[in-house]
Formats: C-alpha cells, structure tokens, sequence
C-alpha cells in the first residue's frame, strides 16, 4: 500500500478514478478542494480524503480494507499538511454512523443532523467561541439575532437592523469572518459596528467558523454554481448548529432575515431555517428595503462599482462604507 497525492486538476485519469470512487462510497465529488490524497493498493484506490482551507472532506475508505486501519492513516497525513502550511484548528463533516471514528481520533461533535455531523479538533474551539459570545451577553428577556455578510453594509442592511432594534430588547448582530468576499471580514466588521452604533440596544459580534462559513455552509459562497441538493443538507446543519448551540448561549428568541428574491441558495437558507426552528426560535423575514422601484442590495452595489457608477451607488449606503468604496477605487 503507498499513499500519494491526487492531482485532481492536472490528472484527468487520476480523478475520474477518485470521483467514481467517493460516487460508490454514497458521497459528492467536490470541485472546491485545496489538497487530495490517495491510498493505493498497486494501482488501485482504495481510500482518500481532501482539505479546503482547513476542513477534512471528501474522507472514504473502501469497503473491503476497513479493518486495515486506513481512515486515521489518512487523517494523520491530512493533519500533519494542515499543520504545515499554520492551522491548528481543523473541521470535518461526516455521517452520522461515522461519528464515533472520528470521535476515537480526537475530533469533537459541534452539531449533528440526520444526514450529517460537524465536528472539530484542535483550538480555539467552539467552547472557547461560546465563552467570547459570553463576554457580550445582555440580561435582556427579548432577544433577536442578525447574521449578515454586509459586502458591503447598505441602507437595505441598516433597514433590517433597524427594524430589528425596534421590535427587540437586545439584537446580536453577527458579521461573518469567512474571507471569502470583495471587502474583507476586518473592513466589514468595522464598517457595520460603524453603520449601527447609534442603536444602542445593538452588539455586532463575529461568526468565526461557526455559522455561514466555508466549514457549515460552503454553498452559500458558491451562489449560483452551488447544487440546490447540497445547499439544502448544509443549510440545515447551520440552522440546527444556530438554534441549540448559539441561540441558547444567549436566549436569542428570533432571527431576522430580509426576504430573498435573487439567490435560490439564500432562499433556500431562509426555508430551511423556517423548518429547522420550528416553533423554538421565531423567523422572521421583512421585505426588502427599496428605492423607488428597486431593492436596495450588496449585489447591486458591487454591479454599480463594476461600472464605476459611484453616484448612483451612493443613495444605497451609508457615508462610511460609501467612503470606503471611494477608498477601494483608488487602491
């Protein structure tokens, strides 16, 4: 047996046996993967597993070499690349008859939903999160919560808050972390902690890993190219990590969302959300914030810096992320 790297986007070969090998383990090639490695016997493949950013994936061993003690063979070889290029804290998704593997090699259980597990090794950890998130708890009764990219933070943006600021006691604001947009998760946080604080019953906080981040819920950043079946399953695994784990640390009682008529994926969040809460936590979605006859979005302010249309993008932002767009211009 010898292990080897997978090239997938220079060996056609190589990937083909690799996709028809996890397609035979009940699992989804996936386009989105920084690092591939193969167990071989001779020449043929009989387990692999794959990282993205800092995220085990697309694990599977061949039914008959179970017993050969393949799987932590592949994870120890995952860990040690992972380490190599600086993480220390590494996630995985699984199935849930797999969890107690994953658990004897060290990884811990975050949340769990039928059809998948979301675990993680290494630190800072989830516990260390929640305890963050305890730092800036409110003993307040009524409590909502807010997640939003903000890329960048716009009027229709200030509007859901806003909204939210009314109708709650306390409003946790959370800005995601994941690196994976056009401003970055420094700028964002800064400029949406600027843009809301004159709502003093408002705390902006950061998701990290933990909720729509590259770890829970990859599809989100994928948009249109993401598969409405893989969108759906993740979508649920953030909703359920959302409400038992999140929502309960500080007695959030709703979420507010603004409604969706663009992107099927967040549409899909906001449905799976819908179910996933059921009667424990209140969604509630608001309509869009419009000028005139058209809704005020991110997207259509990244169009107008595209065409370097900066006086219509003006009217849609606040004056500090406007500054900021001016700023971005000139770089």
């Amino acid at each position: 047996m010898n292990i080897r790297r997978i090239w997938l986007d220079r060996d056609q070969r190589g990937r083909q046996q690799w996709s028809d090998f996890l397609t035979r383990a009940d699992l989804i090639p996936d386009d989105h993967l920084d690092y591939t490695i193969g167990i071989y016997d001779q020449e043929k493949l009989i387990g692999t597993g794959s990282i993205f950013q800092n995220i085990l994936k697309c694990i599977a061993i061949d039914f008959s070499y179970q017993n050969e003690n393949l799987l932590s063979k592949i994870v120890q070889v995952l860990r040690e690349r992972l380490q190599e290029i600086g993480y220390q804290h590494y996630f995985l998704y699984t199935k849930p008859k797999n969890s107690q593997l994953f658990q004897s090699l060290g990884f811990a259980e975050i949340a769990a939903t039928a059809e998948l597990v979301f675990m993680e090794q290494g630190f800072p950890d989830f516990e260390d999160y929640l305890a963050e998130l305890k730092k800036h708890q409110r003993m307040t009764k009524y409590n909502a919560a807010i997640v939003m990219n903000a890329n960048p933070f716009t009027k229709g943006h200030l509007y859901l808050v806003t909204e939210a600021a009314k109708r709650a006691e306390t409003v946790y604001l959370f800005v995601l972390s994941e690196e994976r947009s056009l401003f970055d998760a420094k700028t964002r946080f800064e400029l949406v902690k600027e843009g809301v604080s004159h709502l003093s019953n408002v705390v902006v906080l950061p998701t990290r890993e933990y909720m729509v981040s590259s770890a829970t819920f990859p599809s989100y950043f994928l948009k249109d190219q993401a598969k409405a079946n893989i969108a759906q399953v993740q979508a649920v695994l953030d909703a359920t990590l959302f409400k038992e784990k999140i929502a309960s640390a500080l007695s959030i009682t709703t979420r507010f969302v603004g409604e969706e008529p663009f992107s099927e994926v967040t549409e899909i969040y906001n449905q799976a959300m819908k179910k996933t809460f059921g009667s424990q936590l209140k969604l509630v979605i608001l309509p869009r914030k419009r000028i005139g006859e058209e809704v005020i979005s991110a997207t259509r302010v990244r169009a107008l810096m595209e065409q370097e249309l900066y006086t219509a993008i003006k009217p849609l932002v606040p004056p500090k992320t406007f500054e900021e767009i001016i700023k971005q211009k000139n770089k």
